[in-house]
């Protein structure tokens, strides 16, 4: 007898995850670490590279108590600091994402910008 079939589905066409950078911040803190520049300009020359990807900021904070929107805004201002310094490197706004997630949802540190390539 032949073993069961399922059927899956193809996954959605939607942008695919293609590497990954992170900045670290201090608690706090949302000016850009100038440890971050190296990092962030290895960045900006791949995106001169490939005009088909994009950039998602996917930002986070440390929440204290009930602070869930002072967590959002320091993640936002975060995010900021990242997208604007990638953009006077070069990198075009359009192709920069900007998530402002506030408390980790995850295991690793909470006071950072993770930076997730993705494809058009």
């Amino acid at each position: 007898m032949a073993p069961p079939q399922t059927a899956a589905l193809a996954p959605p066409p939607v942008a695919q995850r293609r590497g990954e950078a992170r900045v670290s911040f201090p608690a706090g803190g949302t000016d850009l670490p100038a440890s971050a520049h190296g990092e962030l300009d290895q960045m900006a020359r791949r995106l001169a590279g490939d005009e088909a990807l994009r950039v998602q900021l996917n930002a986070y904070a440390a929440e204290s108590g009930d602070q869930s929107s002072q967590a959002r805004r320091v993640s936002l201002s975060r995010a900021l600091a990242v997208r604007a310094y990638l953009i006077d490197k070069g990198v075009r706004s359009t192709r920069l994402d900007v998530r402002a997630l506030g408390k980790p949802q995850d295991d690793g540190p909470a006071d950072r910008v993770d930076l997730v390539v993705i494809g058009r």
